[in-house]
């Protein structure tokens, strides 16, 4: 019987669990893992796409004319009756002092004051404020001439990433024309719409404390 060359292969099939080596098994298994992942990670660009597809912009004849009155100076514009005034005041008249944070009404950055009274201007649209005074943080205060407030921050360090600082100031003003309990914890429950992420509470709380408690020494006579 001839001798079969050693170099052949043989035909037969191999049965399970004998013949397969250690090393083709792993690779069996990274190659059908590397071909889920990246089914997965199509799916997710393809899903990705979809979302960042760009918004049909709206017909211009659709936009809305508004004056108001923003830190003293009137604005006359046509404005999309779907922007918030926030985004206004941030992109159309570039007052970037007032920040963007949660969008949502829930975090307090985005704090101003519409004829004197502190809003969320995240959740109010530009639209609804006809003649309205607005004012932000670019308008209580310049270098040299501060609001008390923003120097009382300065003075007790009253922030950290400042992210959240001038909505916090905005609101610190408010609250010294708003009735407010003479204890700290009164402070806390005017102040508790606005967030700080980092955690600089305590020293807030004693920036408004001195505003209040120099207010009070000058009104003594």
């Amino acid at each position: 019987m001839p001798k079969r060359n050693s170099s052949e292969k043989s035909s037969k099939p191999v049965s399970p669990g004998k013949g397969i080596s250690r090393r083709f098994f792993l690779s069996q298994i990274s190659a059908t893992g590397a071909a889920m992942t990246a089914g997965s990670l199509i799916a997710q660009a393809t899903d990705v796409r979809a979302d960042e597809a760009p918004v049909a912009t709206m017909d211009s004849t659709l936009a809305v004319p508004v004056t108001f009155t923003i830190n003293g100076v009137q604005h006359q514009m046509m404005v999309d009756p779907r922007t918030s005034l926030l985004d206004c005041l941030r992109e159309r008249i570039q007052l970037t002092g007032t920040k963007k944070g949660c969008d949502h009404g829930q975090c307090g950055a985005c704090t101003v004051h519409v004829n004197g009274r502190r809003v969320n201007s995240c959740l109010s649209l530009a639209v609804m404020h006809e003649g309205d005074e607005i004012t932000t943080i670019e308008g209580i205060g310049e270098p040299g001439a501060l609001h008390p407030v923003q120097a009382a921050f300065l003075a007790c360090d009253a922030y950290q990433c400042g992210y959240c600082t001038s909505g916090q100031i905005m609101s610190a003003v408010a609250l010294l024309n708003e009735p407010c309990g003479p204890n700290d914890a009164d402070v806390r429950e005017l102040m508790s719409g606005n967030i700080c992420r980092c955690g600089a509470y305590p020293n807030i709380i004693a920036a408004i404390r001195r505003v209040r408690n120099q207010a009070q020494h000058n009104s003594t006579p």
